[in-house]
């Protein structure tokens, strides 16, 4: 065989329209059948979405731009979480796509650029806020907002609560500079001032507009809308991408509610019902959160429980039953694997009750708890339909699981009053059990209904709900590391 000009063209997917458009080329190699090509790819990466991409590799035969002109020698699918996911983040894929012929293979690797790895902590406080509460003092607190290129805002922290206070002064807090601001000095961050309400019904106090740049410049003698910036300061720190590139392995987990509240499988009307044209609520859930997590997972093996049935062969209620109905090993392959089970196990087992979490909650910490080396961080997926029924013993274990590298997500399905699952999520309140607080906020909860697409687009549903849930695992994973000063293993080894 002659030796070739190569090229290699990268195509993204979009979220919405699932349509491929191009993104760049490579520079053009000649006379050789191995080019290493230097040209990079520069992307922005979001552990919480599925970012497809596609590597076409062609010979290139005349100077036209016209691709088509040009021979096709194959292909390559991959997500960039998967090669992220790699070992030192060096993926080899075979390329594919000429019919009856060995296309040889490609090798990517990804590297995180350095400006994302500076971390701010700053800490405010207010002078004289208005007084919102009929009896006492406001109880107020921060959301601060990163705006997005198409002038949407997204959350990127809350403080805590300053209980009684109209001259609040709130902890010092640390954020990466990439979910403050995406790396861009002079985007606009949003800051709004809240009083908080036990009901949720948060009361607006104020809002101001800011940027990194003005923050940082402005050290002590920011002052805007009564919040006074007290202390700045930048640091570099190991990043997710950082311990995943080291080889930290995420644990993906997942719990189904089986309780009766889900109404009968074989029931249109039914939660759980499975339905030959779509996926259910319980289903769509699994699918989003799962297939994200499952490219840092090499084994691509997830134990999945259910709670709140009738478990045949005696009929007895079980909390932490394996959906493949194996106890010795409770794993399945792959999110299709967990899938399979879960209608298997909708056959097999009575739907009865109560919602109990703290059973299986236990169990992962049990896991979590026996790895402390950062080679290993377990994300339980519990996915439910109703209230909680053991709220005392929940608490007591996400405490106790809160200094284990271990984080929970926890998604309300269907049309129940979800009130008391605000409580778990310690984004206001830290969650506290006899008196003694949670080390960390490891919990995310969301509804389920808050994310549907109402035109029925089930694809787009199932992004919107991974986005917003798994945004909070990296800075959960990174406050683990932190927390027990645990450095990446590729870089702690040398």
């Amino acid at each position: 065989m002659e030796n070739q000009l190569s090229v290699v063209i990268l195509y993204i997917q979009g979220n919405v329209d699932k349509e491929w458009r191009e993104f760049g080329r490579t520079e053009v190699i000649d006379n050789t059948l191995n080019p290493d090509f230097v040209r990079k790819f520069v992307l922005d990466y979001y552990f919480e979405e599925k970012q497809n991409l596609r590597f076409d590799v062609y010979n290139v035969d005349s100077k036209t731009c016209n691709i088509s002109k040009h021979d096709f020698l194959g292909q390559a699918y991959v997500a960039l979480g998967e090669v992220i996911g790699s070992l030192r983040g060096r993926l080899e894929r075979t390329l594919a796509g000429v019919p009856g012929k060995k296309c040889g293979t490609i090798v990517l690797s990804a590297e995180e650029l350095s400006n994302c790895r500076d971390i701010v902590t700053m800490q405010l406080c207010a002078n004289k806020l208005d007084k919102k509460d009929f009896f006492g003092k406001s109880d107020p607190f921060l959301v601060f907002y990163r705006s997005n290129e198409d002038g949407t805002f997204t959350i990127c922290h809350k403080t805590e609560v300053v209980k009684n206070n109209l001259n609040p002064v709130w902890q010092p807090f640390s954020i990466p500079v990439r979910a403050l601001c995406n790396g861009d000095y002079d985007r606009t961050v949003k800051i709004d001032v809240y009083d908080w309400d036990r009901d949720g019904s948060h009361d607006f106090i104020g809002e101001f507009a800011t940027s990194y740049r003005e923050l940082s410049r402005a050290q002590s003698q920011f002052t805007v809308y009564e919040v006074t910036l007290l202390s700045f300061t930048v640091q570099s720190e190991f990043t997710f991408v950082d311990y995943i590139r080291g080889g930290t392995q995420l644990n993906f987990t997942v719990a189904i509610d089986f309780t009766a509240s889900n109404g009968n499988p074989s029931q249109p009307t039914s939660l759980h019902y499975m339905s030959p044209y779509q996926l259910s609520s319980y289903a769509m859930a699994l699918k989003a959160v799962g297939e994200i997590i499952q490219d840092y997972d090499s084994d691509k093996l997830f134990p999945a429980y259910g709670f709140g049935a009738k478990v045949p062969p005696d009929g007895k209620v079980s909390h932490q039953f394996p959906l493949n109905h194996n106890p010795d090993n409770p794993s399945c392959v792959g999110i299709e694997g967990v899938l399979e089970s879960y209608f298997q196990s909708l056959r097999t087992v009575q739907l009865y009750g109560p919602t109990n979490f703290a059973p299986v909650i236990n169990q992962v910490a049990q896991s979590a708890g026996e790895i402390s080396d950062g080679s290993q961080y377990y994300v339980l997926l519990i996915i439910t339909d109703g209230v909680i029924s053991d709220m005392l013993q929940t608490k007591e274990a996400i405490v106790a699981a809160s200094s284990l590298p271990m984080s929970i997500i926890i998604v309300g399905v269907g049309p129940a009053d979800f009130l008391a699952m605000e409580e778990l999520d310690g984004d206001e309140v830290r969650v506290s059990s006899r008196g003694r607080y949670a080390e960390r906020d490891i919990v995310q909860f969301v509804p389920f209904r808050d994310y549907i697409d109402h035109s029925g687009n089930q694809v787009l549903s199932m992004a919107r709900l991974a986005k917003d849930v798994l945004a909070e695992i990296p800075e959960q994973l990174l406050s683990y590391m932190k927390m027990y000063d645990i450095k990446p293993l590729s870089s702690s080894s040398q």
